[in-house]
């Protein structure tokens, strides 16, 4: 493999490439708000990443199809706290602690990671069992003094004529005591309406739990929970995305009962009328929590059909309690991986069955 260290004085105004190798294209530019961005692209279109930036995923579109979530955002911001610039496709959610802060929690929402700066990024050129590829990738120490002490590496992975690429995070614990572990890939298609989510489990609601419990920046109002019970008994109701039914406030579900094929993978797709869609790949025993989040209002559209995860986003606490709180040994490393991206027509047609048949 060939590793090209990047350096913040690379990035300028107007988007130049800066490398190009086996039909894929790397360019590197600044948002007007100050931010530094990596396009990755091949023929079929392209992944922005943010490399110091929690190494985001800001943008991607592939085939025309822009997948990110709508909002506000109409480029990232300079933020500590992802509220302050969240319109990106998928961060890194965690990494000591997750979630919607409970009562008693201190931590920000979705924890230390998201808006991280980053202490280095390389752009890595190599090929495995797969084909050739171009990897983003990156390395934030994280260090306390009376604290935890952790090295995360980030990675957003594309090969040549895929619309498929690959997130990924690996955390070594490089203190001398076990440090919890709290992680999500936290990736946000936008809303698609009419769309169907297939997914390798049944629509029963032992397998997609709604989450009755209302978190505080929710208003509690009769019909939301009204509505919050008739989708705990009846979650098929949200299969496809009918925009006459209420995504304002959010609606969340926790997905149980996945099932896997041989390569332990689970999939799911969320297939647009147009017969085309955005597909999730990922190992269950790597991630023993998915989490659905809908909202779709005029300021967010956001139909995250899939958020893999170590734990739920109730807060530090709350977790805790519940024994979902994972613990990493000195020294050691834990490595996670979600396939996502576009699928066309075809491909597409093939993933339901290939879902359908788990």
């Amino acid at each position: 493999m060939t590793r090209v260290h990047l350096s913040r004085a690379l990035f300028g105004e107007r988007e130049r490439v800066f490398l190009e190798s086996d039909g894929i294209q790397v360019s590197l530019f600044r948002y007007d708000t100050g931010i530094e961005a990596v396009r990755i692209a091949n023929t079929l279109g392209y992944v922005v990443v943010l490399p110091y930036l929690g190494q985001m995923v800001w943008d991607v579109s592939f085939a025309g199809v822009r997948m990110t979530m709508g909002s506000m955002f109409a480029a990232p911001r300079p933020a500590t706290m992802i509220a302050d610039t969240y319109g990106c496709f998928a961060f890194h959610s965690g990494l000591l602690r997750n979630g919607n802060p409970g009562p008693q929690d201190t931590h920000a929402p979705h924890g230390e990671m998201p808006c991280a700066t980053m202490d280095s990024a390389a752009i890595v050129l190599g090929a495995d069992d797969e084909g050739a590829f171009v990897r983003l990738t990156g390395e934030r120490e994280y260090v306390r003094g009376f604290g935890a002490h952790y090295l995360a590496h980030p990675s957003v992975t594309l090969r040549p004529g895929s619309s498929l690429f690959d997130i990924a995070m690996s955390v070594t614990n490089a203190g001398g005591a076990a440090m919890d572990l709290m992680y999500m890939c936290h990736v946000n298609p936008v809303f698609v309406e009419d769309a169907r989510i297939v997914q390798a489990a049944a629509w029963t609601p032992d397998s997609v739990v709604a989450r009755t419990a209302i978190p505080p920046h929710i208003a509690a109002t009769p019909e939301y929970v009204a509505l919050i019970a008739d989708l705990a008994a009846e979650p098929a109701r949200m299969e496809i995305l009918d925009p006459a039914l209420p995504f304002d406030p959010e609606q969340v579900f926790y997905l149980r009962n996945l099932r896997t094929d041989a390569a332990g993978q689970t999939h799911l797709m969320l297939r647009r009328p147009e017969g085309d869609g955005f597909l999730m790949s990922y190992r269950p025993e790597d991630f023993p929590q998915t989490v659905r989040w809908l909202m779709r209002n005029p300021d967010v559209s956001v139909a995250a059909f899939a958020l893999p995860a170590t734990c739920l986003p109730e807060g530090y606490t709350a977790e805790q309690r519940a024994g979902r709180v994972q613990s990493l040994a000195p020294g050691a490393t834990r490595a996670f991986r979600v396939r996502t991206g576009y699928l066309d027509n075809a491909a597409a047609e093939a993933a339901h069955h290939m879902i359908r048949s788990l």
